[in-house]
């Protein structure tokens, strides 16, 4: 084997094991979030998360020139980029609340279903018969999840139909995301105005009903925002070394770290019908990536 190639495979182990982090990252953020029990109200919350990242992104700030790189053309591009991300991030943050956490994991596993299906009108791309047989597939799996005929599952449906909810907005923010890199908006632009942006409008809504959070709570909202921006940058520096084709699919290690998190902490253990509508789901997903790299080749 040559040196090139040793060099290749070692690029793509610590890519690996980036996502892997990133998504053990993302995991431990998500169990302080839910920790916090709603003992301090969903904006404030949503700023800690913001406010605290941002401090942790100044690397990446001055990595990329300092103030300079917040320089933009397309501002507006931002505050839809924002306000979807808002959208996403009120909806996870509510299911943490109400929800086991590999369920709001799993339910948010959606979001990729939602991108193929918004990629046709807002994007102009192709959807075959497979890859929306994939998606009505991977909807199915959500129905075994939520289980709508029971009764027992209808105390949930608000903060599940939230977390759906944030999928869609997730997906949404995909997209602006995808629009500003293509005019031409570099990465730790369109991360640091979501960070500063994000703080404003929840510091904003967090105001009127401001309750001052204990010792505890402070730390577990700082927790929050530092070790989701380790998150970020993990899984940046992730896709910047790796193929997306190759490490994608290790996203889906989120649902083993929230499982083992809810069982640890909460005694969270799915059922059943959970774990058939996450391996339908996940499933899905997969297919609809594997269908997506293949198409990348033949072009």
């Amino acid at each position: 084997m040559s040196e090139s190639e040793l060099r290749l495979g070692a690029a793509r182990r610590r890519a690996i094991l980036m996502i892997l982090g990133a998504a053990g990252a993302f995991a431990a953020a998500a169990a302080m979030v839910k920790a916090l029990d709603g003992a301090v109200p969903l904006a404030q919350v949503v700023l800690g998360r913001n406010l605290f990242a941002i401090p942790a992104l100044v690397p990446v700030l001055l990595a990329a020139g300092g103030w300079r790189a917040l320089r933009t053309k397309y501002p507006m591009g931002h505050v839809w980029r924002c306000m979807f991300g808002l959208g996403g991030m009120f909806g996870a943050f509510y299911g943490y609340q109400h929800l086991p956490l590999a369920l709001v994991s799993a339910l948010g596993f959606t979001m990729p279903l939602f991108l193929t299906l918004l990629s046709v009108p807002l994007l102009g791309e192709r959807v075959g018969p497979r890859r929306l047989g994939a998606v009505l597939v991977g909807f199915g799996g959500v129905l075994l999840m939520v289980r709508p005929w029971q009764g027992e599952m209808l105390g949930g449906m608000p903060a599940m139909a939230a977390v759906v909810g944030a999928a869609l907005a997730w997906a949404l923010a995909m997209i602006s995301i995808r629009k500003l890199g293509e005019r031409g908006e570099s990465g730790p632009s369109i991360v640091l105005w979501f960070a500063i942006g994000s703080a404003m409008v929840s510091g904003a809504l967090a105001l009127p009903g401001w309750v001052w959070p204990t010792g505890t709570q402070w730390l577990l909202l700082v927790g929050t925002g530092l070790i989701s921006a380790l998150a970020q940058v993990l899984m940046t520096e992730a896709y910047r070394r790796g193929e997306p084709s190759l490490i994608a699919p290790f996203e889906y290690s989120g649902i083993v770290w929230t499982t083992a998190l809810g069982g640890l902490l909460w005694g969270e253990l799915p059922d059943g019908w959970d774990f058939a509508g996450i391996a339908v789901l996940v499933g899905a997903g997969l297919y609809i990536w594997h269908r997506e790299v293949r198409l990348g080749l033949r072009r």
